[in-house]
């Protein structure tokens, strides 16, 4: 099953409902909000706000991505998304805090940067709903893709398969009409996606990339 969660860094925030209305309208699943505090990525993004804004215009779930450097101080403030993701290298116990997410109610994923091992995260797989490969460096959208990733995704598709666990495996940046084929070849079925979804006529744009992942799981081995 393909899920498309558009990632509001992208959007115009000047018309960030009528943006999420739209990709709504065009079939994403979810809605990818990344925070950011400047510390452990050179940018700024969004708060518990705008979840609580985000809530009154869609029933989407809400996805909160923290690319924070203490994302345990900070888990509670984001309890209303639907999923909390962390970034494995932000942690000092991943285990401990993946529980922590748990205990708020909330699905889990965390995300792992294209220079960190996955193969070290083989003992939170069954623990987590997601497990996201970053094919950018975390913090800025509009970055190209780095197909290198596509082994990570490639080992993560034989682990699920060989241990039949069931998280997702996604990937988060640069993904486009021509490498989200890519990623779903290799394994990959959650896609966070920024610039590709919110351009031109979002309800279009997302619902290409769904026509476009659909059509390359053919090529899954």
């Amino acid at each position: 099953m393909i899920h498309i969660s558009p990632s509001i860094l992208a959007a115009d925030t000047a018309y960030l409902a009528a943006a999420v209305r739209a990709a709504e309208a065009g079939g994403a699943d979810s809605l990818h909000v990344d925070v950011m505090d400047g510390h452990y990525v050179a940018n700024y993004a969004f708060s518990p706000k705008t979840l609580a804004d985000l809530r009154q215009v869609t029933r989407l779930p809400l996805h909160a991505h923290l690319e924070v450097s203490n994302p345990d101080d900070v888990l509670s403030l984001f309890a209303a998304a639907e999923m909390i993701i962390v970034q494995e290298d932000t942690t000092p116990d991943l285990a401990a805090t993946i529980a922590a997410v748990r205990r708020l109610g909330c699905q889990v994923g965390v995300g792992v940067n294209r220079s960190r091992s996955v193969e070290a995260l083989a003992s939170v797989l069954p623990q987590v709903e997601l497990l996201l490969v970053m094919a950018v460096e975390p913090g800025f959208g509009g970055q190209p893709f780095d197909a290198s990733v596509l082994d990570k995704v490639r080992w993560l598709h034989a682990q699920r398969r060989a241990h039949r666990l069931n998280f997702a495996i996604g990937v988060d940046g640069g993904v486009n009409l021509t490498t989200i084929g890519e990623c779903v070849a290799a394994g990959a079925d959650f896609f966070a996606i920024g610039s590709a979804a919110f351009a031109g006529d979002v309800a279009a744009s997302v619902q290409a990339l769904r026509n476009a992942a659909t059509a390359s799981m053919a090529f899954r081995r």
